[in-house]
């Protein structure tokens, strides 16, 4: 059983679910925007992207960011998808991520883009 995320209740009272490909793309926002140190008993756990919105826009950061988002998605995922491709994107108050990733388990390619707006 996967748990779905944002967690919440099913029709049946219970505690909803989603299918495998969702629970990947869900591991992977949770990741994306947690911050190092939101959470107690992991306090490694996150990217730090969600800083980069509050950061001045230029190409060396840009690429530093790339490179800790690609880290963290190897560190705590690396059991679970294989990135092929991550594009961090930083336009004024909102903040892209392009990735393109295989499922270990099934094989199959799959592309997502999470967008978030701050402020």
């Amino acid at each position: 059983m996967n748990i779905a995320y944002p967690f919440q209740i099913d029709s049946r009272g219970r505690t909803a679910e989603s299918d495998e490909d969702r629970h990947v793309r869900d591991m992977i926002e949770q990741l994306l925007f947690t911050s190092p140190g939101e959470r107690v008993n992991r306090p490694t756990f996150g990217s730090g992207l969600m800083q980069l919105v509050f950061a001045p826009n230029n190409e060396a950061l840009a690429a530093a960011t790339q490179i800790a988002v690609q880290g963290a998605l190897q560190q705590w995922l690396g059991d679970h998808i294989q990135v092929e491709s991550l594009e961090v994107a930083n336009r004024d108050a909102t903040l892209s991520v392009r990735i393109a990733y295989y499922v270990r388990r099934t094989q199959e390619r799959q592309v997502t883009e999470f967008t978030r707006q701050v402020g």
